[in-house]
């Protein structure tokens, strides 16, 4: 079969980057597209590896069904379709009979193309007509997307595109580290920088994405309200506010006035620990501006005040009059890859499709409508996501639960919960690509089709809805999500009301959205490929789509846009003498979610990176902790192990874990699942616990294993890994060795046009059989003038480091390039014939 070029995305995060795949005969490749306008050509370690898992050897291919039906103790064991769907729709129908239609529940995920969450809300309201159906979106931006409808009356992550931050004078970054989660990002905020922008970063770590900001604060975790109204209060004292614009844009500052008149700056430094001198820096900084964003992040947004946190900074956007100028406003980074889109059609326990509420009489006529059903037909607002997973399997709670497309054995709050109440389940049904932590534990598992053998469309942080094309069929006897919510449907007897073509459904879903909040009426598959995506609102086809928001006034029944007067409480879990530290939480660059996918990529600069805490060297000598120690955490909920990570980089009272893991390293083992009060956002991003050491950097055995499965699985072709290297085995993770090329050297000049060998002791030979990789370059330099290092390969240049006088860097590298054996690195120097001085080097290397 001739290979055939296919422009699609990737099938992680928000940004959604352009990539263009290669396939034919499996297996497939892919490289960036240069011209998609988001990533223009960018794209990080996770991306790049998303093909090795279309084949990948752990891939499910068969349904999978318990050896003895209701003992999930026994082992899974392949079936066939009807089997799985016959028990399936059984267990539906049984389930109803006893304890009514919300006996059963549905749980979705921010990965599902637009066409499957919209038919997976349509599904839940017309085929089992339950109101239990919620999403893992309410763990990510609830709390900003309800902020944003009380204050907007709209809720779109960003309102502006990507680029447009490339063009403002100032931004405030309030917990996001994009230079780790969405690397290709980068390039916006780096253009900003070069420019001369003002970049202020809140974090209580110092991330890569910190490092190269104007200003770094250090809150508290959990502090970020007070914070954000300590420097409203200082931009009302210094006069700073933008008058002409609250008073003819906006409603309610009088009281927001009122209560931040309590937040003084030597209290708010009390309260977060940041300093009066950087709260005047950064309201100066962005008052001064004539272009200022203020971006949060779920940094701020992942705790029981999350809704409040987040209009917090929105009152502080509109006292400057930023939303609708240009290049400025109000923000929110979306997480997963369709995070956005997924809450917008009917996921969500009160939404309807366009995002229209399910509490509303006239939305709901309008959507039955569409659907070809009686308004009184569908049900009410069910829970949200925790509620309805902390109440599975007891009295009132849902019996069956049928799972798309989320791992909530490993990222829900409290997980060891909510694997207690999943295993309280009658039924347990699981679609995935992968045998996950919550899949193990099902009665039935669901393979389902990978992004790249499906149709459909996604909606970026942007609000840009772009086409996730297909690029080559499943394997044999794969069904992709359309088609199995159509088969159950048919089962149900609800089968007329279901399509499985993703076009029919698109169509169906623009006009359900139409005339709402997020109107999809004038967006085309045809639109979007010639467009490079439409940006909603978009009422019509003859519409231009709509790229910025709020220019001419906020979609509210007056026009403006409402402050809302918030108050700081402390977080709903405080150190105490039994917990004495605060634990907060977060992504890595290797990893994505709950590491289904990327915790399976052969590469090492994915498959090497270990479930680590850090912490600040002053608190692991207190402790008795050495770098790579083994220690436990615990709070009040659970234990969980990681390996150490000293590191200055983080406030000596917080300590920082990724939540990529399950098993003993589950971050979410620990977390609490109090809930905001709006959104019923959980508290992911702070709580108290405790830390022990429990051994030795080479205590492995105290650490998570790497997961093994029993399911059997058909025959599938080998990856493009393991055609290029046949001896290494990438369904069994290798052990990775680090090397450094690294030391102080005095150098002279060569020229600018020369690349000059520094020292013998910095070139390496990569050895036979294994793949090296750059993953980060430091580097000093101790002269006046701008020097730059070059990493050589096989004598030609493969990256280039400048490093500026009396300066230096640290590059933590975004696409990770593989080396193979034989090939010789060394590291050479570019500087201005004659000049002298020194350098400081260290590049790290990991092999395999």
């Amino acid at each position: 079969m001739p290979s055939v070029d296919t422009r699609t995305h990737c099938p992680y995060c928000s940004l959604q980057c352009g990539i263009v795949l290669t396939a034919g005969a499996r297996p497939a490749t892919l490289r960036p597209q240069e011209d998609f306008p988001t990533n223009r050509g960018g794209l990080c370690s996770k991306g790049w590896n998303a093909a090795t898992l279309l084949d990948h050897p752990q891939r499910l291919l068969q349904p999978l069904v318990r050896t003895v039906p209701g003992d999930r103790s026994s082992p899974l064991r392949p079936t066939d379709w009807d089997t799985a769907l016959d028990l399936i729709a059984d267990g539906i129908v049984a389930t109803q009979e006893k304890y009514g239609r919300d006996g059963v529940g549905c749980f979705g995920g921010g990965g599902l193309t637009n066409e499957q969450a919209y038919a997976f809300g349509k599904f839940a309201r017309v085929a089992l007509r339950t109101a239990m159906i919620d999403y893992n979106g309410r763990f990510c931006m609830s709390s900003a997307a309800t902020a944003g409808n009380r204050a907007f009356g709209i809720d779109r992550g960003l309102p502006f595109p990507l680029a447009d931050l490339a063009e403002t004078q100032a931004i405030l970054l309030v917990g996001s580290n994009p230079a780790a989660t969405m690397p290709p990002a980068m390039q916006y905020f780096d253009a900003g920088r070069a420019a001369g922008a003002t970049h202020i970063v809140v974090d209580p770590r110092r991330t890569a994405t910190a490092g190269g900001s104007s200003l770094h604060l250090q809150p508290v975790p959990g502090t970020d309200l007070a914070l954000a109204n300590g420097l409203l209060h200082l931009v009302i004292k210094e006069g700073l506010v933008d008058t002409d614009y609250v008073a003819e844009r906006t409603r309610g500052f009088a009281a927001v006035k009122a209560g931040v008149a309590s937040y003084w700056p030597d209290r708010v430094e009390r309260i977060t620990g940041v300093g009066v001198d950087q709260l005047l820096a950064t309201v100066r900084g962005l008052a001064a501006a004539d272009s200022a964003m203020i971006l949060t992040a779920r940094g701020a947004e992942q705790h029981s005040s999350g809704t409040d946190t987040a209009q917090a900074f929105v009152n502080l956007a509109l006292a400057l009059g930023l939303p609708g100028r240009p290049f400025s406003g109000y923000g929110t980074i979306t997480g997963q890859g369709n995070g956005q889109g997924g809450r917008e059609h009917g996921q969500k326990a009160d939404q309807l499709p366009g995002y229209r509420k399910l509490a509303d009489p006239a939305h709901r006529a309008y959507v039955a409508g569409v659907w070809g059903i009686d308004p009184d037909e569908l049900p009410e607002p069910g829970l949200s996501a925790y509620e309805m997973l902390d109440r599975m399997g007891a009295e009132g709670g849902v019996r069956t639960l049928l799972l798309m497309a989320s791992n909530i054995a490993v990222s829900a709050p409290d997980v060891n919960r909510v694997r207690d109440r999943l295993a309280a389940l009658d039924l347990l049904v699981v679609s995935d690509i992968f045998l996950s932590e919550t899949a193990e534990l099902a009665d039935v598992v669901l393979p389902t089709a990978q992004w790249a053998e499906e149709e459909g469309t996604m909606t970026n942080l942007e609000g840009r809805v772009i086409r996730r094309r297909r690029a080559l069929p499943p394997p044999n006897g794969i069904l992709d999500d359309l088609q199995t919510m159509k088969a159950l449907a048919d089962r149900l007897g609800r089968g007329s009301s279901f399509s499985a073509d993703p076009v029919e459904v698109f169509d169906e879903l623009r006009r359900a959205s139409a005339g709402g909040i997020a109107d999809y009426a004038g967006i085309t598959y045809e639109r979007i490929d010639a467009e490079d995506g439409v940006f909603w609102p978009c009422p019509t086809e003859d519409h231009p789509g709509t790229p910025r928001l709020f220019a001419d006034g906020f979609p509210t029944a007056d026009g403006r846009a409402s402050f809302l007067r918030v108050d700081y409480a402390a977080p709903a879990e405080t150190p105490d003498a039994s917990y004495p530290y605060v634990l907060t939480t977060g992504r890595l660059m290797a990893q994505y979610q709950s590491g289904t996918q990327t915790r399976r990529v052969p590469s090492p600069a994915q498959s090497s990176v270990q479930p680590e805490a850090q912490l600040h060297p002053d608190l692991a000598r207190a402790l008795g902790v050495e770098n790579a120690d083994i220690v436990e955490l615990s709070s009040r909920r659970g234990t969980a192990t990681f390996r150490a990570k000293v590191s200055d980089d983080i406030r000596t009272d917080t300590v920082f874990v990724p939540f990529h893991w399950g098993g003993v390293s589950a971050a979410n083992a620990l977390t609490n699942p109090v809930l905001d009060p709006h959104s019923r956002m959980p508290a992911f991003k702070a709580c108290a616990v405790n830390l022990v050491r429990l051994g030795n950097p080479d205590d492995d055995h105290l650490l998570t294993r790497p997961p093994k499965h029993e399911a059997v699985h058909a025959y599938t072709r080998p990856t493009l890994n393991q055609l290029l290297h046949p001896t290494r085995r990438k369904d069994i993770p290798m052990i990775a060795r680090n090397h450094f090329l690294q030391g102080i050297y005095s150098f002279e000049g060569a020229g600018l046009d020369k690349p000059a060998p520094l020292s013998a002791e910095l070139s390496h030979v990569v050895p036979d059989g294994v793949i090296s990789q750059a993953l980060y370059f430091r580097g000093g330099n101790s002269t006046d003038e701008l020097i730059t290092i070059v990493v050589m390969r096989d004598g030609v240049p493969m990256r280039y480091f400048p490093i500026g006088a009396k300066s230096d860097v640290h590059v933590p590298l975004r696409v990770v390039e593989d080396i193979e054996g034989g090939s010789v690195i060394e590291l050479a120097l570019v500087a201005p014939i004659g000049l002298s001085g020194t350098v400081v080097i260290d590049l790290g290397l990991v092999e395999h």
